[in-house]
């Protein structure tokens, strides 16, 4: 449940001394070109560096230039060639022509859409400001489902493919004080649901990962607790073994999916009550 509006990557531990073993596809073929976006920093550095082996392709994609070189140096170390692209992803329409120039030039067999904005209103705001709340809809929603299409249209011309949004547990729940991080989340997981049954038939396979809090600075401006704070190494983990697996929803850590059970039973009224009363504040931006 990362809140604080910033890149879903952040920095994490870059030891490169040891490789993990190469990931595997449900269909038992290793990941050849893999384009994973929020590369530069936490979960999606990790996924570029769990991932990068000899053989391996790795397009990375990510706003901060000197970071995602970073990350690309690290990928290097192990054997893998890497492409890099800084770009923005409010702006879905450019997002979509750099997708279909880096495909066509080394066509991706594993997509990872991981990077993502989050946002919370702070107590001391009555509202949280539009200009927020609409680039949270772009880049978290909006592009990552463009993205998915323009992936599925060249994939199922090469017999399939794997691809993997990041979500999050608050798309399973109402967070008045994070409503268009919430909103955009939960928009995300349906398409995910819907876009999966879609395109099963194509042989392209759809998995959402929904976890709840990582410990990156994005999650770190939160005042308050993190509860079953997990780190970016464990979450890459986590992700990799749900695309292996061809899983379509994978929610960690567990206990986020006992409460998302409890959410459902609960009465409306109740919850609502519930819900306002969660105080919750972060820090501001640096």
């Amino acid at each position: 449940m990362d809140i604080p509006l910033n890149d879903t990557a952040a920095n994490v531990n870059r030891n490169v001394s040891r490789p993990p073993p190469p990931p595997r596809h449900a269909a038992g073929v290793t990941p050849a070109c893999v384009l994973i976006t929020g590369a530069s920093g936490g979960i999606g550095h990790e996924l570029a560096v769990r991932y990068a082996r000899p053989g391996c392709t790795l397009i990375l994609w990510g706003r901060d230039k000197s970071r995602l070189q970073a990350t690309a140096a690290a990928c290097e170390a192990r054997g893998a060639r890497t492409h890099l692209r800084a770009l923005d992803l409010s702006d879905g329409e450019a997002a979509i022509t750099a997708f279909r120039e880096d495909d066509t030039s080394t066509p991706f067999d594993t997509v990872i859409l991981c990077a993502g904005l989050s946002d919370m209103k702070r107590q001391a705001d009555r509202t949280e400001r539009a200009e927020d709340v609409l680039r949270l809809a772009l880049v978290n929603y909006a592009t990552p489902a463009a993205l998915t299409m323009a992936a599925a249209e060249r994939m199922q011309a090469r017999n399939g493919g794997a691809i993997c949004l990041i979500g999050s547990v608050a798309a399973f729940h109402d967070l008045p004080f994070a409503a268009g991080y919430g909103g955009s989340k939960a928009g995300l997981a349906r398409f995910a649901s819907s876009a999966r049954i879609a395109l099963a038939p194509l042989g392209v396979r759809v998995t959402l990962v929904a976890p709840g809090f990582v410990d990156t600075p994005m999650s770190q401006r939160i005042i308050g607790p993190r509860p079953f704070l997990v780190s970016p190494a464990r979450a890459a983990r986590h992700i990799m073994a749900a695309i292996a697996r061809n899983q379509g929803e994978c929610v960690f850590p567990w206990p986020f999916r006992v409460l998302r059970l409890i959410d459902r039973l609960t009465p409306r009224p109740l919850r609502d009550r519930i819900m306002a009363r969660i105080d919750a504040d972060q820090k501001p931006t640096a």
